[in-house]
């Protein structure tokens, strides 16, 4: 990591912006991947000098979750042994400190994602995207909502100007949900084993939920060319 310190830019420098691209390879189910994706968002604004791309890059947590999702704890409970309870005081602490007010509690079902990722994955402009990958993590962890479903997916897209008649048939093409299996298979395949995951300029990954002076350090190293 570059041991230049994260910090406000002199406003000297702002028409020379730095091409950054940052990848995020993330599961809109992951709280780790909120928190990261927030601190991702802090970090930029400490950095007004890069002008960066934000891709998001489909990951599924767990890719043999049912269309119609499954119970978050029986799921946990089945997967680590333990009661998740203690599982989620922490992240929560955790996020709270990175601004976000998370409760379990809201969060009932773990969802199958793919239509998530679908409906992502049709938005062109990066920065649209970001902000829909945002209203996607706010209404699984602060609404409690059910984003696999159709409608509950449509109505986000309809606020952030997509049109609904479109992104209903991407939500309901069976060949869309099967690209995604695909490309999230492919994430695997790159070697990433849990997320999230930030690759900078295609030469730099970071795992975890790392706070915002760690990914201003990874910028930094990227467009040093490390």
């Amino acid at each position: 990591m570059s041991a230049f310190p994260c910090s406000p830019v002199d406003p000297i420098i702002l028409s020379m912006a730095k091409a950054l691209r940052i990848e995020v390879v993330s599961d809109v189910i992951c709280p780790w991947c909120f928190i990261g994706t927030m601190n991702l968002e802090k970090a930029l604004a400490l950095r007004p000098d890069v002008a960066a791309e934000v891709v998001f890059q489909p990951f599924l947590l767990d890719p043999t979750t049912p269309p119609e999702g499954a119970d978050l704890r029986e799921r946990l409970r089945t997967k680590y042994g333990a009661d998740p309870e203690a599982m989620f005081a922490r992240v929560e602490s955790v996020a709270r400190a990175a601004g976000i007010e998370l409760d379990f509690k809201k969060v009932r079902r773990t969802p199958n994602t793919r239509r998530a990722h679908v409906l992502l994955e049709h938005v062109q402009d990066a920065s649209k995207r970001a902000k829909l990958a945002k209203a996607l993590f706010a209404a699984y962890f602060l609404e409690g909502k059910d984003i696999s479903d159709v409608d509950v997916l449509v109505s986000l897209a309809k606020d952030h100007g997509q049109d609904d008649a479109t992104v209903r048939a991407l939500l309901t093409d069976e060949g869309e949900l099967a690209k995604i299996q695909v490309a999230a298979a492919e994430q695997a395949s790159r070697g990433i084993r849990g997320v999230p995951f930030f690759v900078f300029n295609d030469r730099l990954g970071v795992s975890g939920a790392q706070p915002p002076e760690i990914l201003c350090q990874a910028m930094d190293q990227a467009l040093a060319g490390g």
